[in-house]
Formats: C-alpha cells, structure tokens, sequence
C-alpha cells in the first residue's frame, strides 16, 4: 500500500459500490475500505496523526467526477 491523498480516500469511502469498517483500539482508529471484499484503501488515524492508504491501483476505483 502506498500513501493517498485524503481526496481520493473520501470518493472510494463515499462509492456505493464499496464497503468499509472501522476498527478502533485505545488512541488508534482504522477505517478499512473493501470492494468485492478486497481491501483496496484504509485510513490509519493515531492520536494527532492521520494517514491514507490505497493499494498500488486504487485508481481504477475511483469515481470520475
């Protein structure tokens, strides 16, 4: 997985074609987004911090605005 743009994360986490879950655990808070049960893009959110993430082609999923 490689670092995205918090954009690009918004328009997969907002496709209704896609899935997502969160999982949280004391100061970290992950938000994993699936399609067709692949996982394809996650945010990783550590106390202050925030960081997304999307699979080497993540842009292939993305809607076209």
């Amino acid at each position: 997985m490689k670092l995205i743009m918090r954009s690009e994360f918004d328009n997969l986490r907002l496709n209704d074609a896609h899935q997502y879950a969160t999982d949280s655990n004391g100061d970290k808070q992950v938000v994993k987004i699936y399609k067709d049960e692949m996982l394809i893009a996650k945010k990783v959110k550590h106390k202050k911090s925030t960081r997304y993430f999307g699979v080497s082609n993540y842009r292939d999923f993305l809607i076209e605005d």
